[in-house]
């Protein structure tokens, strides 16, 4: 059985992005596969510099996979920074590697085009985004569109180490949901935590309608492009058309309609999530963390007996 391996920043909450460009597509195939379900919270440290939050973050990270459908009992859903494997992995593949090859990351350039702090971590994320998959030898892996070079980093790292010391590593294939693969967000950009423009996951429904709007519209239109491309993601093409051709030019109207379709998707959801509690995320991620580690550390075991640190 292939294996398949996601997971999601824990920075902060989750959105609708998030949901369609990873968590959709991990639902909808994880049970064809061994799966993996990673709470990214080493990657968090880029951005991230309040504990407690990233605690609280870490906890909802996991309710928010298992009320969109994950079960627990068919998937792995672990803590990265439970295990160590994820660093030390890292840091021997960055030996292998040059800095203009990591110079080549686009989320690294787009940041720094923007005048984003670029921290080392931020600028190594593609090395410990590698480790994550190459760890767990890693057939598929969901992402975005956005997300795909880092898979590409990924082969290409797995190709020099397997180059350097023998065949260790399994080079991953990425699986893009092509309709949803960039969400936009409510200015237009990709959907994200560090553009601001996000509208919740799991948000009460004063949060969402306050989120849609505040979508972007352009007034030059027949329709409002922006509301639409997110409007998609809940209803039907021909349902939707007619939708917006009876409201032709009400902005207002078609914001409206957005904001029920979110709510009646998400508040069954919602609804179930607030049941999950502290100890039932608490004994996932450490039944899940021992899976993983155990699968982590065999890998490991091979890697250090090759680069020659063990005896």
């Amino acid at each position: 059985m292939q294996r398949l391996l996601t997971g999601i920043q824990s920075s902060g909450a989750l959105h609708i992005g998030n949901y369609f460009g990873a968590l959709k597509p991990f639902v909808d195939m994880y049970e064809k596969y061994e799966s993996f379900l990673m709470v990214a919270d080493y990657h968090a440290l880029t951005t991230l510099r309040e504990p407690e939050t990233l605690r609280a973050n870490i906890r909802n990270t996991v309710r928010d996979y298992v009320a969109c459908g994950v079960d627990q009992k068919k998937a792995v859903i672990f803590q990265q920074s439970r295990i160590s494997a994820h660093t030390e992995l890292t840091w021997i593949l960055n030996c292998l590697l040059t800095m203009p090859f990591l110079e080549l990351a686009h989320a690294y350039k787009d940041k720094e085009a923007r005048g984003i702090e670029t921290n080392v971590g931020l600028f190594d994320y593609p090395v410990l985004m590698a480790s994550d998959i190459l760890l767990y030898d890693t057939n598929v892996v969901p992402v975005g569109a956005d997300q795909k070079q880092h898979i590409e980093y990924t082969r290409e790292i797995a190709a020099k180490f397997n180059a350097a010391y023998g065949a260790t590593f399994i080079e991953p294939k990425e699986q893009i949901l092509r309709d949803v693969a960039v969400v936009p967000g409510t200015d237009g950009k990709k959907m994200s935590k560090s553009y601001g423009n996000t509208i919740p996951l799991f948000g009460a429904k004063d949060e969402i309608t306050k989120a849609v709007m505040s979508i972007v519209t352009d007034s030059s239109g027949e329709s409002p492009t922006n509301v639409y491309n997110i409007h998609q993601l809940f209803k039907g093409g021909d349902e939707l058309a007619a939708l917006y051709k009876a409201n032709k030019g009400n902005y207002k109207a078609s914001k409206e309609a957005l904001i029920e379709d979110i709510e009646a998707f998400i508040a069954p959801k919602r609804e179930y999530r607030s049941h999950i509690s502290d100890a039932d995320v608490d004994a996932i991620l450490k039944d899940g963390s021992e899976k993983a580690r155990a699968i982590a550390e065999t890998k490991m075991a091979d890697v250090r007996q090759k680069i020659g640190v063990a005896f």
